[in-house]
């Protein structure tokens, strides 16, 4: 219960802080997110053309994660995972306050928890974090984007998504590493303090989930 309220909690400052006391909009910030999804991004600085696709990582990492945390919990987990690619920590936040602790996965696996539950789809998100973390570090312009920080409620808001994304990953690795009989947790409960690289590294490794033949009950 305490760490539901305070789930809560971070969500309630992480919203009122996001809208009022960050820095205000800029006149062309709706001009720079249309550049970034078509990718055209010629002209911007590599710093956020690596955070904005980033910030589309992290679900994809987080639905991984879920997939089978969600299963057996009273709230279904693929709303907030479908949510989080458009409003990252803000919509993840209210799962992982109402959300139980899960350690077991109980039924058999769908075709949509195979697929996030396989090795390869750990290794395919990874190549295309480190592509773009290579693309940002190669060519950024770290001057550039603290100005853009702090100015731009875009850029700066984006910012700490990513890092509230970064810190909230930790809170699902027990669970899922009991779900998969992963006894000896030291290693990636180090790793998984590394931002969004510690996340990747798990998913590369950790072992395949273990069925429970129990069906599951309807919450």
């Amino acid at each position: 219960m305490p760490n539901n309220l305070g789930f809560w909690l971070i969500w309630i400052l992480f919203v009122v802080y996001a809208f009022i006391f960050a820095p205000p909009d800029r006149p062309d910030t709706i001009t720079l997110i249309q550049k970034l999804i078509a990718g055209d991004w010629q002209g911007t600085n590599a710093y956020i053309v690596a955070l904005f696709n980033l910030m589309g990582v992290f679900p994809c990492i987080y639905a991984c994660m879920l997939a089978s945390d969600g299963q057996g919990q009273k709230i279904p987990a693929w709303p907030f995972a479908g949510l989080s690619f458009f409003l990252g920590a803000f919509a993840l936040l209210p799962y992982f306050a109402l959300r139980e602790p899960n350690p077991t996965f109980v039924g058999k696996k769908s075709w949509n928890v195979k697929i996030l539950d396989s090795r390869f789809a750990g290794i395919a998100i990874s190549a295309i974090a480190i592509y773009f973390l290579v693309y940002g570090f190669a060519n950024g312009n770290w001057a550039d984007f603290i100005q853009q920080w702090q100015t731009s409620r875009f850029i700066h808001v984006m910012s700490l998504d990513f890092c509230m994304l970064s810190l909230m990953f930790p809170w699902l690795l027990s669970d899922d590493m009991d779900r998969r009989g992963m006894t000896d947790d030291r290693f990636f409960s180090f790793i998984a303090l590394i931002p969004l690289v510690g996340a990747l590294i798990y998913l590369c490794l950790r072992s395949p989930l273990i069925e429970n033949e129990q069906e599951l009950k309807p919450q």
